[in-house]
C-alpha cells in the first residue's frame, strides 16, 4: 500500500489522505483526472507521478513549476517512507508513506482553516 497525504500549509497536520493498494502509477496534479487532485494555482494540471518500478517507488516531476525536496529541485527520485515533497517552490506539501496506514481523524471544518492553531497531535483525513 502507498499513502499520499496533503499537509496543512502552516501546521504539522494532514488535510487529506489518499491510499492505494493496487495502482502502479499514481498521478498527482490539479486536473480532475488525476488520482490525487490538489487545487492550487501553482500546481500543474499533471504535476508529478509516483511509479512502481520492479521493487521500489519512484517520483517523477512533470510540472512546469517544479517539485522540491528539502528546498532542492528534483526531476526524479526514489521514494522513501515518510518523504515530504513540495509541489512548486511555494506550493502545497505532500507526504508519502509506503506500506503502512496513516492515522485518521474527522476532516477539518471551514472554521478550523480560519481559526488556527489546531490542538496538539491532531491528524486529519478527508476521503
Amino acid at each position: 500500500m502507498i499513502t499520499v497525504t496533503l499537509l496543512h500549509p502552516t501546521q504539522p497536520v494532514a488535510v487529506q489522505t489518499w491510499s492505494f493498494d493496487t495502482k502502479l502509477t499514481i498521478a498527482i496534479g490539479r486536473a480532475t483526472e488525476n488520482d490525487v487532485v490538489i487545487y492550487s494555482p501553482v500546481v500543474s494540471r499533471h504535476h508529478v507521478e509516483i511509479q512502481f518500478t520492479q521493487t521500489y517507488w519512484n517520483l517523477v516531476n512533470l510540472g512546469t513549476n517544479g517539485t522540491y525536496i528539502d528546498g532542492k529541485l528534483v526531476q526524479e527520485i526514489s521514494v522513501t517512507d515518510g518523504l515530504i515533497v513540495r509541489l512548486a517552490r511555494t506550493g502545497p506539501r505532500i507526504q508519502i508513506y509506503l506500506d503502512r496506514p496513516v492515522e485518521t481523524t474527522p476532516p477539518l471544518t471551514l472554521a478550523d482553516w480560519y481559526n488556527p492553531p489546531f490542538g496538539e497531535g491532531v491528524t486529519v483525513s478527508s476521503e
